[in-house]
């Protein structure tokens, strides 16, 4: 099995210390976000910063600890109505998925945002109309994507624009490259309401696109009673309700990364050893 985790979830001040201890605690794979891990790093000023002399230094420090990037993070709003800053959150996306085949990045990972300037939550997040704008901005990166030779992975959320696995499946038909590919974080599909169905949301995402699917996000969830969030409470593989079986065996079978979220330095390698565990009964 090759279980990551995300590099700002680990111990350490330095890309290297981060890497170190995800080394330490046995991980396989990292999702690296650089923002959170290389200090002074700005999204902002990504495509000045994303040199080749650094992409020699990250890529160096990944082979000397033996790390997989699964996942490099650009997790920007591309339905933003504001056509400037678009422009310049494509030209991020273009910087990283460059900067992702220099490091030997499997994928850039990205949520699908919402159709403001925000990034809130609003029931205009759910429309067709949010959905084809999404599509139309999202279409261009894939295009470089396709030049880079490393793929786009989007990630289905429940509060964004891509908010299920069918709507998911609308935006592979709408474009049919071979280098947009999913992340599937099924807790992320799950509210309050839905949660008993978790299962059901595994199996129709196996259904719709387990073809694209390149990375699984694994965490685990509690339900609150009353709560009004869209969301439940996340939390570290095997501190809540969530069951793994059928995640793991397609996770083994497809010889995919599977990263943690919501672990904390003390608890993430128990969730590795959890999940471990788990897969091998």
């Amino acid at each position: 099995m090759n279980i990551g985790i995300r590099l700002h979830d680990t111990k350490g001040t330095t890309l290297e210390e981060h890497l170190q201890s995800a080394k330490a605690q046995g991980f396989t794979c990292v999702h690296l976000a650089l923002q959170k891990t290389i200090p002074g790093f700005s999204m902002n000023d990504a495509p000045s910063l994303l040199t080749d002399d650094l992409a020699r230094e990250v890529r160096g420090l990944l082979e000397k600890y033996d790390l997989q990037c699964a996942v490099l993070g650009c997790y920007l709003n591309l339905a933003t109505p504001d056509m400037d800053a678009y422009r310049h959150t494509a030209d991020i996306y273009r910087a990283h998925l460059d900067f992702a085949a220099k490091i030997g990045a499997l994928c850039v990972g990205t949520e699908t945002g919402a159709p403001n300037t925000g990034y809130k939550t609003e029931p205009a997040c759910w429309t067709e109309e949010s959905l084809n704008l999404f599509i139309d901005r999202v279409r261009p990166i894939v295009e470089h994507a396709e030049k880079a030779g490393v793929p786009l992975a989007i990630e289905p959320v429940c509060r964004h624009i891509v908010s299920t696995p069918a709507r998911a499946r609308k935006v592979l038909d709408a474009i049919p490259s071979g280098q947009l590919k999913i992340i599937l974080d099924t807790v992320n599909l799950l509210t309050p309401e839905n949660y008993p169905q978790a299962e059901t949301f595994i199996q129709e995402s196996f259904q719709l696109f387990g073809d694209k699917i390149l990375v699984l996000h694994l965490k685990d969830f509690k339900p609150v009673e009353g709560m009004t969030d869209l969301m439940p409470v996340c939390c570290a593989c095997g501190l809540g309700v969530m069951k793994y079986k059928s995640l793991l065996k397609f996770g083994s079978e497809h010889n995919l990364p599977m990263t943690l979220e919501d672990t904390r330095p003390e608890n993430a390698e128990h969730a590795r050893v959890f999940l471990e565990c788990v897969a091998a009964r």
